[in-house]
């Protein structure tokens, strides 16, 4: 069965980059990676990329008038690239509702807290400022509202009485290597269908875990 063809999307270091590039070195995942681009030309992501094999582009939002001039140059970079799917991997640029529209669920991303819950930035700061027992990530389909869309796994991570910003965040980022990599291979498997603003996962029923639906670990 042939692979599902990804390009990812990044704007830094690209740690969670790298844990897809991990996941799809494994030659029974159904997905690999054919393009990553990066709007910032020093991201750390482009020399993970480069030391795994795969193509790079850098694509500098300075560089077009308006952020559709931007958008258009991705589109025509992932199709040539021939990818059928995109994960937004650290990118930190706000895509227009038009090229949303073009890749209808066929983008996915990951946050840094259970949504809709602490939706944008300083996520982790917010999650203590509010006293939550409970944090994690989550991999959305995305739609064309910052942080919104169908919801296709989460991972749960508890939140320590002694924690600050930077404790937190580094437990919720283990958790999204597991998440994403996880996400993907539900999608490239065909187990994920979308159904109105609700990702219907095709299996066994997900249990009370820390990664919903399971990923077999524990």
């Amino acid at each position: 069965m042939a692979r599902l063809k990804v390009g990812v999307l990044i704007s830094g270091r690209g740690s969670n980059l790298q844990a897809l590039i991990d996941a799809c070195a494994a030659p029974d995942f159904p997905a690999e990676i054919v393009l990553v681009i990066s709007n910032n030309a020093d991201a750390q992501g482009l020399e993970r990329a480069h030391a795994a094999g795969i193509a790079t582009k850098v694509i500098d939002h300075r560089s077009f008038a308006n952020r559709e001039g931007f958008d258009t140059a991705l589109d025509a970079a992932l199709r040539r690239a021939g990818a059928e799917l995109i994960c937004l991997a650290g990118f930190m640029r706000l895509l227009t509702p038009g090229f949303v529209e073009w890749w209808h669920d066929r983008i996915i991303n990951i946050h840094p807290s259970l949504l809709p819950s602490f939706k944008g930035l300083h996520s982790h700061e917010r999650a203590l400022a509010a006293g939550v027992r409970l944090t994690g990530c989550t991999v959305h389909v995305v739609r064309a509202a910052m942080d919104d869309g169908p919801i296709i796994v989460q991972a749960a991570v508890p939140v320590h009485p002694d924690d600050d910003a930077e404790r937190l965040a580094a437990r919720v980022l283990a958790a999204e290597h597991r998440a994403y990599p996880l996400a993907l291979r539900l999608i490239a498997e065909g187990r994920v269908t979308v159904e109105g603003d609700v990702a219907v996962v095709d299996g066994p029923p997900a249990e009370a875990v820390l990664i919903n639906p399971p990923d077999g670990g524990t």
